[in-house]
């Protein structure tokens, strides 16, 4: 497996600056020209910061399915919307520079997004045919466009069923209401929006099942392809949802979540096997 690191600077970070860590897995003998998909995983933390139960282990994960992944650290409170969507369309940009050197197919870019992670994610799945995700990076939108988005239990709506801290994070405390509108997800899918896959589960009491429902609704009257699946039980931030991510919290370990994973591999697998 190969390593990097590659720092990410944007017009408007106010502290720090973003890093796409990249994991890469080596040439086989039997195929050793193979193209394979690259997942970025964007770990949630409110916009507050990056968890790491989000990140590396579900980089792992995807590389156990035969994928390349990167995690992207984000910047995150002070920094304000819409710094974190340019980093990511800039990794996705990337991504598809090195996509030769890199053994990636370029048409198998994709995003996969925890929380307020996965509103970033949806963000870039929502904004990336608009000026605001791509001119501030000096890209084209076809450039920063993901192939297929993994969003797991996101934040979406700004709306009733919002989780007020996430948009109080991304936006600033004294927003407009307008702006909170402009970000409220739901309220701006088309029908250029890539692919979805979407989970979450009934008895998330911090982002709200409803968030990820207004979401699928929204893709039904926009003809976007997706799959969700709705699990019963489950607290927030389950991650992998297995003793590998739970750590010493056991209401993070929930064995009938964890079947997600398989369900993304297929649908990997058989959303390539479509563009063939």
């Amino acid at each position: 497996m190969k390593y990097d690191k590659i720092n990410l600077v944007v017009e408007g970070q106010k502290t720090g600056e973003a890093r796409l860590t990249v994991y890469l897995l080596d040439p086989v003998s039997v195929s050793p020209e193979k193209r394979r998909p690259l997942v970025i995983v964007v770990p949630g933390g409110g916009y507050q910061r990056c968890s790491d139960r989000e990140s590396e282990p579900v980089a792992m994960q995807f590389l156990a399915m035969g994928c390349h992944a990167c995690v992207l650290d984000y910047s995150v409170s002070p920094n304000r919307f819409p710094v974190a969507l340019r980093e990511l369309a800039a990794a996705i940009a990337i991504v598809r520079d090195h996509a030769e050197e890199w053994y990636v197919d370029p048409e198998s870019v994709l995003v996969c997004g925890f929380s307020a992670g996965g509103h970033l994610a949806c963000s870039i799945g929502t904004f990336w045919n608009r000026s605001v995700a791509y001119e501030g990076i000096k890209r084209t939108a076809r450039e920063v466009r993901p192939d297929g988005l993994i969003l797991c239990y996101p934040v979406i709506t700004s709306g009733e069923h919002c989780h007020p801290g996430s948009f109080q994070e991304l936006l600033g405390e004294n927003t407009q209401p307008e702006l909170g509108q402009a970000v409220s997800l739901e309220l701006h899918v088309t029908d250029q929006m890539p692919p979805v896959f979407l989970w979450h589960t009934v008895t998330d009491d911090t982002v709200p099942v409803e968030n990820s429902l207004l979401l699928a609704w929204a893709m039904q009257k926009n003809h976007v392809n997706y799959e969700m699946h709705i699990y019963p039980s489950g607290c927030h931030g389950l991650s992998l949802a297995t003793e590998e991510t739970a750590g010493n919290r056991a209401n993070m370990l929930e064995p009938a979540c964890q079947s997600w994973v398989l369900m993304v591999q297929s649908w990997i697998e058989n959303q390539r096997w479509k563009k063939r």
